[in-house]
């Protein structure tokens, strides 16, 4: 157990959303912290920062700046033409602190700082061209489907935004490479075989009302971390659910914010899943012997 540190919060007062103040955003995280602090211990964060609240301007942040504290855990990793020093989310004084600096916004890494190269996750964003969250529940569904085909276990998660990640537990066996053009596999057999409904055109023009099956698992790419609250209104947060939930009509991207995640979160609705990573030899085997059927 490291050293406790007091964090104040400035300007707790100070309205980030319509209706949510900054002490409101570091009261959501404090109380959701046990569940969160798993999912991000140990990885690189880019942060995404409002200094002066979701209307105000946007700071993508990676580099970790001289002015943070000394106990505030950092890694340096390798970028084209030197490197970055991200910050790493080990414990609540860290996110408190975060909170203080209007990170309202966490976006990790799929991969640990001890092994930078293999990712222990596996990410597909189910992003929709219109807001139609029946067309990602159909999506997840089917994704779903062939996962549990090819032997891998997943969970979904809602963005808080317009669609849902699906997320696949690795054992760490494989690099980034492996695990991009394994996801990209996946994605263009789920589209082959829903032509009319998915597609992986990377270009928008090209996809019609296609959902897109958007495969985010190059080095260095990150994606929103589990309870995390994004910037749009009514502050919506990203949230695991189970596959039953997200069969339910009452259940958007939307669904869940500041004001009911952490009940959500004392679920525990991705229980065992982080404990079973997987390698992708025996899915990759599966998928080839449906690819050629």
């Amino acid at each position: 157990m490291g050293a406790s540190h007091t964090v104040e919060i400035k300007r707790p007062d100070k309205h980030l959303f319509p209706g949510v103040t900054k002490q409101d955003l570091a009261d959501y995280y404090r109380a959701v912290a046990p569940h969160m602090l798993p999912h991000l211990r140990g990885r690189p964060l880019m942060l995404e920062r409002h200094p002066d609240g979701v209307d105000g301007p946007r700071f993508m942040q990676k580099d970790t700046p001289d002015h943070y504290p000394d106990w505030i855990h950092r890694v340096e990793v390798p970028k084209e033409g030197g490197t970055v020093t991200h910050t790493v989310c080990d414990d609540t004084d860290t996110l408190m602190f975060l909170v203080d600096q209007a990170a309202i916004t966490l976006h990790r890494w799929l991969s640990r700082a001890d092994d930078i190269d293999r990712p222990d996750r596996l990410v597909f964003d189910l992003d929709p061209t219109k807001d139609d969250f029946e067309t990602v529940r159909e999506a997840a569904r089917l994704l779903h489907g062939i996962l549990d085909d090819i032997g891998l276990p997943a969970a979904p998660m809602t963005t808080g935004s317009r669609g849902v990640h699906v997320v696949v537990p690795l054992d760490g066996q494989q690099d980034f490479d492996e695990v991009r053009d394994f996801a990209r596999q996946v994605a263009d057999t789920l589209a082959d075989e829903h032509p009319d409904e998915l597609t992986t055109a990377p270009r928008k023009k090209d996809r019609g009302d296609r959902l897109f099956l958007d495969v985010r698992n190059a080095y260095a790419q990150t994606a929103v971390a589990p309870y995390t609250v994004r910037a749009r209104p009514n502050a919506p947060v990203a949230t695991p659910l189970t596959w039953q939930q997200l069969g339910s009509p009452s259940v958007d991207a939307q669904h869940w914010t500041v004001e009911n995640a952490v009940e959500q979160a004392r679920t525990d609705p991705w229980q065992g899943l982080l404990g079973r990573g997987r390698s992708l030899g025996p899915a990759w085997r599966k998928l080839r012997a449906r690819q050629g059927s």
